[in-house]
């Protein structure tokens, strides 16, 4: 579990030890866990105990009903690995199970502290597609290394799906990319589909790393996103590993009451080689609040506002106690 759901559950913060099963008794009795044990369960399991647990997340979610929590245990490395033992996995959360929580049991949100997925079979779709509402996915990470479909998409239609409500917490985002490897309006590591919609979407605790783009709306055709919040997230580059942290304008027409609180933006101005968008962030079209956030580079009164090198931030965007190395970045004319 990572800090952050740690700090969420008195339980856990003060060092209990009781089963998780007995966590969720009597505040959710209607709550089952499951379990993954990628490296000695099966898939013809239960998954109701540790030692009954399933091989496969899939196979967990295929087996969950609606507000059931899975914990998802990490994959022994090897000694000398570079890399964590991953689970394989395109994972599809169907509409069917609302309130669904997808929890890794790893010791905090590093690559090698969390169980890791990358890619599936299906190497241009996304690692992980949401499309009930209320669902937590927390302490996993996500490596798009060998795909081009981004990582996590919040997919909505307006009629038979929709991600609305989901929070992501306390996750490790490496390597996602969308179609084109230098336009992160084509997907990234936490995505909108081009019909937008999700309404009340929460990404926190989360870190990112060489991601094309970081979170991204790709459009709003079906609905304009509204009340979604990204905090206490790091942005990381390399710089020339990405294209922009936050673009979230989709076709133009943006998010409404988005708040971008207190992240870090931990690399100088993005700066992929042939990039598309090459900025912190772009807000244009959206309205709401860019608050008490941290950057690498120098930017006071230049680089942040409408149409602006560092970051594209409408005036419909409020620029409040945001930091770089120079001082205090206030809103150019």
């Amino acid at each position: 579990m990572t800090d952050l759901l740690h700090n969420h559950i008195p339980a856990l913060l003060y060092g209990s030890k009781i089963l998780a099963s007995e966590v969720l008794s009597g505040a959710n009795d209607f709550a089952n866990v499951l379990y993954v044990a990628g490296d000695t369960g099966s898939d013809a399991n239960t998954g109701t105990t540790p030692t009954l647990g399933f091989a496969t997340i899939q196979a967990a979610i295929n087996a969950a009903n609606y507000a059931d929590t899975i914990y998802v245990n990490v994959k022994k490395v090897t000694a000398g690995a570079t890399d964590p033992a991953n689970y394989t996995e395109n994972l599809v959360i169907p509409a069917s199970l609302p309130g669904l929580r997808i929890l890794g049991m790893g010791s905090g949100r590093t690559q090698g502290g969390l169980p890791q997925l990358k890619v599936g079979t299906a190497t241009t779709s996304p690692i992980v597609t949401i499309r009930a509402a209320g669902v937590l996915f927390g302490g996993i990470g996500v490596n798009g290394a060998g795909a081009t479909g981004g990582g996590v998409l919040l997919d909505a239609d307006a009629s038979t799906k929709d991600a609305f409500g989901a929070n992501i917490l306390g996750c490790h985002f490496k390597n996602c990319v969308g179609s084109t490897a230098t336009d992160c309006r084509t997907g990234g590591a936490i995505m909108w589909s081009a019909n937008g919609g999700s309404w009340q979407v929460r990404i926190a605790g989360n870190n990112f790393y060489k991601n094309v783009g970081d979170v991204v709306l790709k459009g709003t055709s079906v609905s304009v996103p509204q009340d979604v919040v990204i905090e206490h997230n790091t942005f990381q580059g390399i710089a020339s590993a990405v294209d922009c942290h936050l673009f979230l304008t989709g076709g133009g027409s943006g998010m409404l009451g988005v708040t971008v609180d207190s992240n870090t933006f931990a690399d100088v101005l993005p700066a992929l080689g042939s990039g598309s968008i090459v900025r912190y962030a772009d807000l244009t079209g959206c309205s709401g609040i860019f608050s008490n956030n941290y950057f690498a580079g120098s930017y006071t009164t230049s680089g942040f506002g409408a149409a602006k090198a560092a970051a594209k931030i409408p005036t419909t965007v409020g620029i409040v106690h945001d930091y770089s190395d120079a001082g205090l970045i206030v809103r150019e004319a």
